[in-house]
């Protein structure tokens, strides 16, 4: 009991650590949906643990309905989860969730089986999930990695990585670096899917320029070339 209420405790604390807007305890204990599920989840798994599975189920759905996150009592999640805004938020009954992981509103860990099977995927220690992610299947995400907002994940992703895109692709990773702070600057992850349509739009002006040049060359043979058949037929007139 004691290192439940402690873990409560964590899961009220780790609020003012990474939102700024929150400004007292009253006002997280109110007014944060995504503590709410956090909470009630903590009571619901108590209850599967103890092999209570319907009271569990009935505990998790009535969370669901007071607050918009869907948290089954199943899943195994650790001290210091923060869901930020959280509407939408989706976590299946054999994810694996360690500490200090962020996720925002509209993510979803979700199965791709419908067998009684490790089906879920699991977040290691200080990852952040950004907004409408979508991690499917059994696979791992690395400590302290980021997922970038939209992102689709299906594999496995080493630790200390940056994933974005769909499906979602490593494009930075740390792997076998030390630790560090959690980083919620999720937003300023660059886009691929951009980044690739800048690379075509240089490569279209590049092709486009010299095409011009090449036309440009064309017509002052083309010019060239009338003028030399003009003095060629003047000259074969005065003869």
């Amino acid at each position: 009991m004691i290192q439940f209420i402690q873990t409560i405790r964590d899961d009220i604390r780790v609020v003012f650590q990474r939102d700024p807007a929150a400004r007292s305890t009253l006002e997280i204990l109110t007014c944060y949906p995504g503590l709410h599920a956090v909470l009630i989840y903590r009571v619901a798994h108590w209850f599967w643990t103890k092999k209570l599975s319907l009271a569990g189920r009935f505990i998790s759905h009535l969370g669901r309905f007071l607050t918009g996150i869907e948290i089954h009592p199943g899943a195994t999640i650790g001290r210091r989860f923060f869901i930020d805004h959280g509407m939408g938020v989706i976590i299946g009954e054999t994810s694996v969730i360690g500490d200090d992981v962020t996720i925002y509103q509209g993510v979803t860990l979700g199965g791709k089986s419908w067998k009684k099977e490790k089906r879920h995927p699991d977040l290691e220690d200080h990852v952040v999930i950004g907004a409408g992610t979508k991690l499917i299947g059994p696979c791992t995400i690395g400590a302290y990695t980021r997922v970038g907002a939209n992102s689709v994940v299906v594999k496995d992703v080493p630790p200390h990585s940056t994933v974005v895109g769909v499906p979602g692709r490593v494009i930075y990773s740390e792997e076998g670096k030390g630790e560090r702070d959690v980083n919620l600057e999720h937003h300023l992850l660059p886009d691929p899917e951009e980044q690739a349509i800048m690379c075509l739009t240089e490569r279209v002006k590049e092709l486009e320029r010299r095409l011009e040049e090449l036309e440009g060359r064309a017509s002052d043979a083309e010019s060239s070339s009338r003028e030399e058949n003009l003095q060629e037929k003047s000259a074969s007139m005065k003869d």
